[in-house]
């Protein structure tokens, strides 16, 4: 039988501080109190450090998604979030990037959350950021998404989502590339529940720099149920094809074990983690 992963095997009380948060404002991303940022009393000991997040995305600035997940980072306590994304929607357009100066505006995401929004691919936010010191500081993790549509098999390549986190993980900062599966309506808030688990996991090693080169970029996908919920965690592999699977079609009913890929556990309702290479098996193409 499979055996789900070890991580996620409870929510602390940190991620349920900020469910509560999402709670309040809905997967549609109604505006949360000021109150929100982080820095209040945790119920539990936690390292006292602040975390220092970076959120981007494909989907653009204003996207439920990065909403939702922004709206949980910084209910946690002692966590620092800045947002930094593509000003339009640049999905589908992998590791691509801009030869040339970058246009930046200042914005807000839809819950009124300062951010910037950089008018190119999302790996042209990384490099507006990190490179061109559009931030002043290195962030602890980079957490990209929550995508719209799972990244999962053949799409892995040709995600911006994918393509943001590996454009951090190469200049050797952890990143997290997250996904919701499609559904109606999309279930954000499961997607949010798993980025916060992952994040409190590893957020020891984050401050303390012990992220390795084989562990610095990961791909989370959370399936969108029609019925039931989701199934556990799971590492898997990155599919190569999609073997005449549709990866739309989600049972997360179903009886089904021992996939091979992240396609096969996607489909029968588990939460898939990869890990990636800092680089495609494409190199990503540079647009004037």
């Amino acid at each position: 039988m499979l055996k789900t992963s070890r991580r996620w095997s409870r929510v602390g009380a940190s991620v349920a501080v900020a469910l509560l948060v999402l709670a309040g404002c809905g997967s549609s991303g109604s505006k949360a109190s000021d109150s929100a940022v982080p820095g209040g009393n945790a119920t539990e000991t936690t390292v006292s450090a602040t975390l220092k997040v970076l959120v981007t995305n494909d989907d653009g600035y204003n996207a439920d998604g990065i909403d939702a997940v922004v709206e949980g980072l910084r209910a946690l306590p002692d966590t620092e979030v800045t947002v930094v994304a593509p000003l339009k929607n640049q999905s589908g357009t992998g590791g691509k990037t801009t030869d040339g100066p970058l246009t930046v505006t200042d914005v807000k995401t839809k819950s009124g959350y300062p951010a910037k929004a950089v008018d190119g691919f999302p790996a042209d936010t990384i490099i507006w950021a990190i490179d061109q010191h559009g931030i002043d500081f290195t962030p602890d993790l980079v957490v990209s998404g929550i995508n719209f549509g799972q990244n999962i098999g053949p799409a892995v390549d040709i995600s911006g989502t994918v393509g943001a986190a590996r454009a951090a993980a190469a200049r050797k900062i952890p990143a997290l590339a997250s996904s919701q599966g499609i559904g109606d309506p999309m279930a954000y808030p499961t997607g949010v529940t798993q980025v916060l688990s992952w994040v409190a996991e590893h957020r020891a090693d984050l401050l303390d720099g012990k992220a390795v080169s084989d562990k610095l970029l990961e791909n989370i996908n959370i399936p969108t149920c029609p019925t039931g919920t989701n199934r556990g965690v799971v590492d898997m592999p990155i599919a190569p094809d999609l073997a005449g699977r549709d990866m739309l079609k989600v049972d997360c009913q179903s009886s089904a074990t021992n996939p091979t890929d992240d396609v096969g556990a996607f489909i029968i309702g588990y939460v898939t983690l990869s890990t990636l290479p800092p680089t495609p098996s494409t190199p990503p193409s540079t647009t004037p």
